[in-house]
């Protein structure tokens, strides 16, 4: 049974995932990063959560609400089945969108996803991008 993926809300929780690992594919940005202590209780009860938590930027540059709230669900659908297989518990993540993630096929933006959070795990190297197969990387 697929579970509601826990999310970030504030600011300083999108900030502080910066500096972590990172994977780049065509359809998006993944970086993570280890909350610093996961059994302390926190300055409120919320935060406190079980599990990995999620973030999402979209940039109006990609088109209009529409559009971007279309690929907010794609990539929270795509996240919410392998969250719990392959996400870390201990760990924050900010996806940022790119505008092939609205065409893309959804299996392949699993797959995506998928490689991009192995690649976090293992101390991603931000200067390679997660490919998919039979399609050439562009600078």
């Amino acid at each position: 049974m697929e579970t509601k993926l826990a999310t970030l809300k504030k600011r300083a929780e999108f900030q502080r995932v910066r500096g972590g690992g990172r994977a780049t594919a065509p359809g998006f940005i993944l970086e993570g990063k280890r909350r610093a202590d996961t059994t302390a209780v926190q300055a409120e009860p919320s935060q406190a959560t079980q599990g990995p938590r999620f973030g999402f930027t979209i940039t109006r540059k990609i088109g209009n609400a529409v559009k971007r709230n279309r690929i907010r669900r794609r990539l929270r659908a795509a996240l919410t089945r392998l969250a719990g297989q392959t996400a870390d518990p201990a760990t924050d993540y900010v996806v940022v969108a790119r505008g092939p993630a609205a065409d893309q096929d959804f299996k392949a933006l699993v797959a995506d996803l998928k490689r991009a959070l192995e690649r976090v795990h293992a101390g991603g190297d931000s200067r390679k991008s997660v490919q998919t197969r039979g399609e050439k990387r562009t600078k």
